[in-house]
């Protein structure tokens, strides 16, 4: 059962904070909704029901916080700006299939039977159909959370030492070995051993692949 609310976070720009300090800790639910009404009522009936809510309205913002804030359960619409729910869905299954392990449901107004197959193939754990029946919906969750300890959504961090963080966390910002070196005044040879032994450590093919499941990690913020 989870305990009562710490805080609502509107993640758009321009939007304030609602904090209710509790010495609980509950589950974190992120909504990704681009429908502002839709989404103040997500938030204020996941609140009530003793959830912890995120709230995105874009695609782009909604993936930033489910790789910054670690949500224990996405609850994401299907048509959104700048990246749709499938594109989500999809990046996250690219960059670290570790996060299959969190559920992901989709809220979406669509229910042919050709979105339901690609979200499913995707890795959706479950439709909920607009207008939102907030009682399946409670129902849903409650499940999905029973069925997934958070330990095996996030995976323990890898330990970087700081100069393969600094790297890794200029790589991050786009800066190539030569402009790394020149920002940390090493060589490059330098920048080049400590981000492949960073690489290594995190079980990486590229070094895109290192700096996302850093930041993935929280071992580095780009």
């Amino acid at each position: 059962m989870p305990g009562r609310p710490v805080e609502v976070i509107r993640a758009s720009a321009g939007v304030g904070k609602i904090r209710i300090i509790m010495s609980t800790s509950p589950p974190v639910i992120l909504c990704i909704e681009d429908d502002r009404d839709t989404a103040v009522l997500l938030a204020e009936d996941l609140t009530e029901r003793g959830y912890r809510v995120l709230l995105a309205h874009d695609g782009g913002e909604g993936l930033r916080l489910i790789l910054d804030q670690r949500p224990d359960l996405v609850l994401c619409d299907i048509s959104l700006p700048v990246l749709s729910g499938f594109d989500i869905l999809a990046r996250l299954s690219e960059i670290t299939p570790r996060l299959g392990h969190m559920p992901f449901l989709f809220l979406t107004a669509f229910t042919d039977r050709d979105s339901m197959l690609k979200g499913r193939n995707l890795g959706a754990d479950d439709y909920v159909t607009k207008p939102v029946d907030f009682e399946l919906l409670d129902a849903i969750i409650r499940q999905k959370l029973d069925r997934t300890p958070k330990s095996e959504i996030w995976p323990a961090a890898v330990h970087l030492n700081p100069r393969e963080i600094e790297i890794l966390t200029w790589a991050a910002r786009g800066k190539t070995s030569s402009e790394i070196a020149q920002i940390l005044g090493l060589s490059k040879r330098t920048v080049d051993f400590h981000a492949d032994n960073a690489r290594t450590k995190l079980g990486a093919a590229t070094r895109i692949e290192a700096t996302i499941k850093a930041a993935t990690q929280r071992i580095i913020r780009p």
